[in-house]
């Protein structure tokens, strides 16, 4: 069989169904999810994606009753360069409607403001932008450096500081990207019933990649662990308990996510999360493919000042540092030593395999601290690229901590068709295999009763342009013709 004629027939039929597609196109939180991905792959998109992940973790420095509150959250499916999640909230007086980026690995909300540096004036992603000014909310408040949101922050008050000065932000990425900013004080809705008053920064200036528009939004919503976090301020407030989770189905590309405690089903697989880090960090003791653990250094987890596994589902692969990821490696490969594995984009392993990949490789599950452990099945850390064409999600993590130790990250690839529960309140995380289509029940606070939330799937209200679309186009051409001129 000649490949070379059958991938680029293959690219051909991927670029008329694509066209054919965007003809036809026209207190707890509950978050419908939805991954842009949505179960299409593109090998550069993950690795520009994780990139920009990793620099938010390398570089990143009300009143009322609690009630059950329902917080859009959408995204687009079509294939790009990043895969996020997004919720919409109402924020100011009157509302105007804002478009953040939901992130696990940050720990401030902002949005763009007007008279903005590099701020994007609009988005491929299918959102309509809307710049905040602070002068037009009637609700809109200054946080300056000498209040305590701010000298809380910060561990202190800044040098320099008078009662006059803004609290300010400024945060660098490791791709280089940058937003600062200062803090203000404003109404924000997460729904037509809840609303409260929250501090978020006021974005000013905007460099790299995010004044760019290909995945622009109006700004970050942070669900880290500081006390300048959504979370943590809503906790604070007393308007939710300080415990979420999600649960991402990486067929459909929706899910849930939901703030609240979750009480079915009932998650006893848990590990305690390792105190005093900024993300969400746990004590990985051993991996195990097919069923024999892998022989690896005792330190090859504990990493200093970033000790611990980040677990964090805005990164999409998974990432292992170098000593660990060619052992485990080996012993995936070993039962199929006829492979010819070749390298795709100077990182990624790929290979022609035409039977279940379910039952030629291995299993792999992880050990944590308190006996906790976590499967992933071969189907979760191969991806097909196209036909017959295999790729492994597993890469090494070729990136440093600010004292130069590896990382240890769990992305999408492994989190992915779990309900995954983070209790802050107990400092601990858990999972459990779940369908994610299914539901899951989380207690009311306000009432005491049991609400069941559902799995959602929103889109966003646009379609790509052509623009874009004949962009992703090309990319996928390149990337199915590299294949077939691996064979």
């Amino acid at each position: 069989m000649d490949l070379g004629k059958t991938t680029r027939g293959a690219v051909l039929g991927c670029i008329l169904v694509l066209f054919s597609l965007v003809l036809d196109a026209s207190g707890n939180f509950v978050f419908p999810v939805h991954h842009k991905f949505k179960g299409q792959r593109s090998l550069s998109a993950f690795k520009s994606h994780d990139a920009r992940r990793h620099g938010r973790i390398l570089a990143s420095a009300g009143s009322g009753s609690t009630s059950a509150v329902d917080l859009e959250i959408g995204g687009n499916g079509h294939p790009s360069d990043t895969g996020l999640y997004f919720a919409k909230l109402g924020i100011g007086s009157p509302s105007k409607d804002y478009f953040v980026q939901v992130d696990t690995g940050s720990d401030i909300l902002w949005v763009n403001c007007i008279d903005c540096t590099n701020c994007p004036k609009k988005s491929d992603i299918g959102v309509k932008l809307t710049l905040y000014d602070p002068k037009s909310s009637s609700t809109s408040q200054p946080v300056t450096c000498d209040q305590e949101f701010c000298t809380s922050k910060y561990s202190g008050q800044l040098p320099g500081c008078r009662p006059t000065l803004l609290c300010e932000y400024d945060v660098t990425y490791g791709d280089g990207s940058a937003t600062a900013g200062y803090f203000v004080k404003d109404n924000i809705e997460f729904d037509e019933r809840t609303n409260g008053s929250m501090v978020f920064g006021c974005g000013a200036k905007q460099s790299g990649q995010l004044g760019k528009s290909s995945e622009a939004l109006d700004g970050i919503l942070g669900f880290g662990q500081a006390n300048s976090s959504v979370i943590s301020q809503l906790a604070a407030s007393g308007k939710v308990r300080k415990q979420f989770a999600h649960c991402l189905d990486n067929v459909n590309g929706g899910g849930i996510f939901a703030i609240g405690e979750v009480v079915q089903p009932i998650v006893k697989n848990t590990t305690p999360l390792v105190p005093r880090q900024a993300h969400y960090n746990v004590a990985m003791e051993a991996i195990e493919v097919g069923g024999d653990v892998v022989q690896l250094p005792t330190y090859v987890f504990d990493t200093g000042d970033k000790e611990g596994t980040i677990i964090d589902s805005g990164t999409t692969l998974a990432y292992l540092p170098e000593e660990v990821y060619q052992p485990v490696m080996s012993k995936i490969f070993a039962s199929q030593p006829d492979l010819k594995l070749h390298t795709v984009d100077e990182q990624f392993k790929c290979f022609q395999y035409s039977k279940s990949v379910d039952d030629g490789f291995p299993v792999v599950k992880f050990h944590f601290k308190n006996s906790a452990s976590m499967t992933v099945y071969p189907h979760d850390y191969l991806f097909q690229l196209k036909d017959d064409v295999w790729c492994s999600g597993w890469q090494s993590s070729g990136m440093k901590s600010g004292n130069g130790d590896s990382m240890t990250l769990l992305g999408d690839l492994v989190l992915s068709n779990k309900l995954v529960i983070y209790d802050l309140e107990n400092q601990e995380i858990g999972w459990m295999d779940y369908n994610c289509s299914s539901s899951i029940k989380v207690r009311d606070e306000k009432s005491g009763g049991i609400e069941t939330i559902g799995a959602h799937n929103l889109s966003s209200a646009s379609t790509l342009t052509i623009g874009r679309l004949l962009k992703f186009l090309l990319l996928i051409s390149s990337v199915l013709l590299q294949i077939s001129s691996l064979y």
